[in-house]
């Protein structure tokens, strides 16, 4: 399989996860007070969210990829 057809097809499964799944959420840990061997730390969630219509360019343009002819070749 040629490189082309494998960032084609990476780009129409990315595409596809990325309007199925609109976003996601990761904690971090950070320190609140740090006296001595005292220490008190916060959860802090962090959420990260991305249009669906992103996803779907990106799946049209892994589709127009993989089937698009290469020029040149005869």
């Amino acid at each position: 399989m040629g490189m082309r057809k494998t960032i084609a097809i990476a780009m129409i499964v990315v595409g596809g996860a990325m309007m199925a799944y609109t976003g996601f959420t990761f904690v971090t840990r950070e320190k609140v007070v740090d006296v001595g061997p005292v220490q008190i730390t916060k959860d802090k969630n962090h959420l990260v969210i991305w249009s669906p219509i992103l996803g779907g360019v990106i799946l049209f343009a892994g589709l127009i990829v993989l089937f698009a002819e290469k020029k040149g070749k005869a």
